[in-house]
C-alpha cells in the first residue's frame, strides 16, 4: 500500500507541530479498517493507546489548573473534554477527516464524528510512539487548554462562592465572608465594592451590577489569589458566567 504523500505529510505535520522520525506512524494512524485485510493493521490500536494518553494529558493539566478542585469536579471536567464529541470537533478543526485514508465502501457522503475522533486519538498516539509524552502534551495543550477552561467555567457558573468555600475549608481557613466596602450610582442602577474576608486575611475587591455578582466576582478575585484558578480559568469562568471581566482593580462607575 502506498504511503502518503508527502505534501498531505508536509501540511499534517504543521498542524500537528512535530516532524516525525517515524512517518509510518502518521500513515497508521489515518488507516482506517475498511482499507486493510486485518483489522490490526489499522489505526484502532492506536486509537486505543491515544485515548489513554489524552486522558493522562487532561488529567494532569487540570490538576495543575485547579490546585483546589475536588475529584468529582476534576472528573466531570475530564469526561468533558476527552468525549468523543470534543475529539471530533478537534480533528475537524485540523482537516484530519480529509486525510484518513479509507476503503471504497467508505467514501463519499458525510462521514460519522466518530471516524474523526478516531483519528485524532490514532495521532496523538502516533506523536507519543514517536517523541513521548512530552511531544504528546506539546502538540495536546493548545487544543485542550481552551476547552479545560471552558468547561471548568461551566461547572463553576455562579458557583464561585461554594467553590471559594470548600477551598477555605481545605486550607484550614475560616469561612469567607463578603463586607460591602463601597456602592455607587442613583438607587434603581447601583454598584457595589465587595470584598472577600477569611480568617482576617482581605482579599482584593471587585465592583459588580449587584450584591450577589460583586460576590462572585471577588470570589473569583480571592481564588486567583490563592491559588486554586489561574488567572485565565477565573477570566474565562466570569465571562461564560455573565459577569464583567475580572478585575483586581475597582471597576469605574460612569
Amino acid at each position: 500500500m502506498a504511503p502518503m504523500d508527502d505534501n498531505t505529510r508536509n501540511r499534517l505535520e504543521q498542524r500537528i507541530g512535530h516532524h516525525f522520525a517515524n512517518p509510518l506512524l502518521l500513515d497508521r494512524a489515518l488507516m482506517h479498517a475498511s482499507l486493510v485485510d486485518a483489522r490490526v493493521e489499522s489505526n484502532e490500536r492506536m486509537e486505543f493507546l491515544g485515548d489513554a494518553v489524552l486522558g493522562m494529558v487532561v488529567c494532569e493539566r487540570v490538576f495543575t489548573h485547579f490546585p483546589a478542585m475536588l475529584e468529582g469536579e476534576m472528573t466531570k471536567i475530564k469526561s468533558m473534554v476527552v468525549s468523543r464529541q470534543s475529539c471530533a470537533a478537534i480533528a475537524k478543526e485540523m482537516g484530519l477527516p480529509a486525510c484518513l485514508r479509507l476503503g471504497k465502501g467508505m467514501k463519499g457522503g458525510e462521514q460519522p464524528s466518530s471516524l474523526a475522533a478516531a483519528a485524532f486519538e490514532a495521532v496523538i498516539a502516533a506523536v507519543f510512539l514517536d517523541a513521548g509524552l512530552e511531544a504528546a502534551n506539546k502538540f495536546l495543550a493548545p487544543l485542550v487548554d481552551p476547552l479545560i477552561q471552558r468547561a471548568a467555567a461551566s461547572s463553576h457558573q455562579q458557583n464561585f462562592k461554594s467553590f471559594l468555600q470548600q477551598h477555605a475549608q481545605a486550607i484550614g481557613s475560616g469561612l469567607p465572608s463578603y463586607p460591602v466596602l463601597d456602592e455607587k450610582g442613583p438607587d434603581h442602577s447601583k454598584c457595589f465594592k465587595v470584598c472577600v474576608d477569611i480568617g482576617g486575611r482581605r482579599f482584593p475587591e471587585a465592583w459588580g451590577q449587584s450584591k450577589k455578582r460583586a460576590e462572585q466576582l471577588a470570589a473569583l478575585t480571592a481564588l486567583v489569589e490563592l491559588g486554586a484558578m489561574t488567572r485565565e480559568a477565573a477570566e474565562e469562568a466570569a465571562r461564560q458566567a455573565g459577569l464583567v471581566d475580572l478585575k483586581l482593580d475597582p471597576m469605574p462607575v460612569k
